[in-house]
């Protein structure tokens, strides 16, 4: 009995063994240091390709979003909309609203300031020149935190980091223009368009071009109340301004002022004031709406190209949905798992999943994990119809240019979300082999460094390990 166990034993660690001796010689490719998990399996096998600690936790970066959006597609379904509407409990008389005003916002992340502009043009087709009340912006569909765990400070103001929030008009995000002074040691000056309801002001000192003390010059933003920011730090002088985006901080805050710009530009004033609601309340009636385009064009959008605030607000969604309570990252997460348990019989297991984007250095999976949520997908995907929303090597999204792929002769033949953060470069999906065999892998690579010198050709290594890696997997499957 013990010889038989014994012998089993030595088989599992030859098989092992030879099973990750091919994968260390693409690994060559890489930095020293590089951590590699990798699993590939055709598409409908019970047993993978390879398997090179496919058991590994790693940090997934935006490869999440894969799964947030099958528990979408699952749980609200591919035609479901966000909802914006304008409501109120009160009656209009003689083009006088008596009452409040509730612009009740659904979390939408496409909404648009022409959406809202459509919108008040709704009242004013109804007559509507007055508001006897206040202006309220009704945040109550999300609660808690706008951001999750694990997300650093120091990416929360830049555009890809926008909080996503119950209230977003144009993606929480705009622009300003930073002039150097003419005269070294003054101020720079901040210009930002007058239709941002935002308040920049500047502290950055300008210093000369050819000044020594510019070797660690460095910007920053420093974001206050009611989307006030204060840049400071110091600048070069240059003929050109600096352009530079932020991310909107209080989105009722932002909401509210746009609304009631556009309420001024069509002549509707009230006379009460602007009012925030977090807590939830029975609508009214509504006196207009919008709505998104299908969750399904959302969510093609978010992973050709992506989008951190369509999958999160999709993923605090999801928690509303389900529990029928205000969406927070917890609800979302919670959510998910039972969602995929439930509906797809994919057991998250110990995976940590924090937030829809992947933006959390919180977040935790393996790839065997990553690869029952792919071979599900691919098994189901003529009702899902989810392949074709990943982005396509060479073709478009965030593959058309990854060249270890085009290298390979990839081109079209590859679907697969990638996934990049600091020292991170992550792909999974699903590769279309010259046999025509359908394959599903997941690459998890961290601890991707190297010298300081080598950062303007840093992607070469990264070229290299995947051209021949992923053209080995597609001449021999």
């Amino acid at each position: 009995m013990r010889f038989s166990r014994l012998v089993t034993g030595l088989t599992c660690a030859f098989m092992l063994q030879a099973q990750a001796a091919p994968v260390e010689e693409y690994m060559q490719y890489l930095p020293d240091g590089a951590n590699l998990a990798l699993m590939v399996q055709k598409v409908g096998a019970s047993t993978p390709i390879i398997d090179y600690h496919g058991k590994q936790m790693a940090l997934p970066a935006s490869t999440m979003k894969v799964v947030t959006a099958l528990a979408a597609l699952l749980e609200l379904g591919p035609d479901f909309r966000f909802q914006t509407t304008m409501e109120t409990k009160g009656a209009v008389n003689d083009g006088t609203l008596n009452g409040d005003l509730v612009a009740r916002f659904g979390g939408d992340p496409t909404l648009s300031r022409q959406d809202l502009r459509n919108m008040v043009a709704a009242l004013k087709k109804q007559g509507i020149t007055h508001i006897k009340g206040n202006l309220v912006i009704d945040t109550s569909v999300f609660a808690s935190h706008d951001m999750a765990p694990g997300w650093p400070w120091n990416d929360l103001t830049q555009c890809f980091s926008a909080p996503p929030g119950a209230a977003i008009v144009d993606k929480n995000c705009f622009s300003v223009s930073l002039y150097s002074a003419t005269t070294p040691g003054e101020n720079a000056f901040v210009r930002i368009a007058s239709y941002y309801p935002a308040h920049m002001f500047s502290q950055v000192r300008t210093i000369g071009r050819n000044s020594g003390d510019g070797q660690y010059c460095e910007l920053d933003v420093v974001p206050g109340e009611l989307n006030r920011y204060t840049l400071t730090g110091c600048m070069r002088q240059r003929a050109e301004p600096l352009p530079l985006a932020f991310a909107v901080q209080d989105g009722a805050a932002w909401a509210g002022e746009i609304l009631k710009a556009e309420l001024r530009a069509a002549d509707i004033d009230y006379s009460g004031h602007l009012v925030r609601q977090s807590q939830v309340t029975s609508p009214g009636s509504v006196l207009a709406s919008t709505q998104s385009a299908p969750l399904h064009t959302l969510l093609h959008t978010m992973l050709k190209k992506s989008d951190n605030m369509i999958a999160d607000t999709v993923f605090r969604t999801i928690g509303h949905h389900y529990f029928n309570v205000p969406g927070t990252f917890r609800a979302g997460s919670d959510a998910v798992r039972r969602i995929l348990r439930e509906k797809a019989g994919v057991d998250l297991g110990n995976s940590i999943q924090v937030d829809g984007s992947g933006l959390s250095r919180h977040d935790l999976i393996a790839p065997d994990t990553m690869m029952q949520v792919l071979q599900y997908i691919a098994k189901n995907d003529s009702t899902l119809n989810y392949i074709s929303m990943l982005p396509l090597a060479g073709y478009d999204g965030t593959l058309q240019y990854r060249g270890g792929l085009h290298e390979a002769g990839l081109d079209g033949k590859v679907s697969a979300k990638t996934g990049s953060l600091q020292g991170v470069y992550n792909l999974a999906g699903f590769i279309t082999t010259s046999s025509g065999a359908r394959v599903a892998f997941v690459q998890y690579l961290s601890g991707y460094a190297v010298p300081p010198e080598d950062q303007k050709t840093r992607r070469i290594p990264l070229v290299r390990f995947e051209s021949r890696l992923y053209s080995d997997i597609n001449k021999n499957n």
